[in-house]
């Protein structure tokens, strides 16, 4: 199924994305993205020398994550073209991040291209952790692929 812009609206809330955290999950994400400061896999560094309670989820990882919760929600044609977020507490193993989101702006620009900005929060228990503003560009119909778009017709 295609998500197309005319199924959106200001207001709407996305489903939500839930997921176990485990050590394992921190490791490859941070291996993953070549990020091998030892915070990351490491834990009698990350206790001992950074002074927090386990390694942690490291900035791409949860970049990923973001980006993967959103187009589980847009589908494969969705595409990303902006992403702001702001860290504000470590992720750590054996905990379950919660990935929510409400659509603040939806818009077709001066080159017919479909937008949906959304405020994320990715959080644990109670605490959210990271927010995050996305805009990402989802069809404007069935037969538009914003994938498709080049140059002057991609304006992110």
């Amino acid at each position: 199924m295609t998500l197309t812009i005319d199924q959106i609206k200001v207001g709407d809330e996305l489903p939500e994305l839930s997921y176990d955290v485990t050590a394992t999950t921190v490791v490859l994400g941070a291996l993953a993205m070549r990020d091998w400061r030892p915070m990351h896999h490491d834990y009698k560094f990350a206790t001992e020398r950074n002074g927090v309670k386990d390694i942690f989820l490291n900035t791409p990882n949860q970049a990923q994550w973001f980006e993967r919760f959103m187009t589980d929600w847009t589908g494969p044609k969705g595409r990303l073209g902006r992403m702001e977020f702001r860290m504000k507490a470590s992720v750590f193993p054996d905990t379950t991040m919660v990935f929510r989101a409400t659509v603040t702006n939806v818009d077709i620009d001066d080159t017919g291209c479909g937008w949906v900005e959304a405020d994320v929060a990715l959080s644990v228990g109670e605490q959210v952790c990271t927010t995050c503003a996305v805009r990402i560009a989802v069809p404007t119909s069935s037969d538009d692929n914003p994938w498709d778009r080049r140059g002057e017709r991609w304006n992110p």
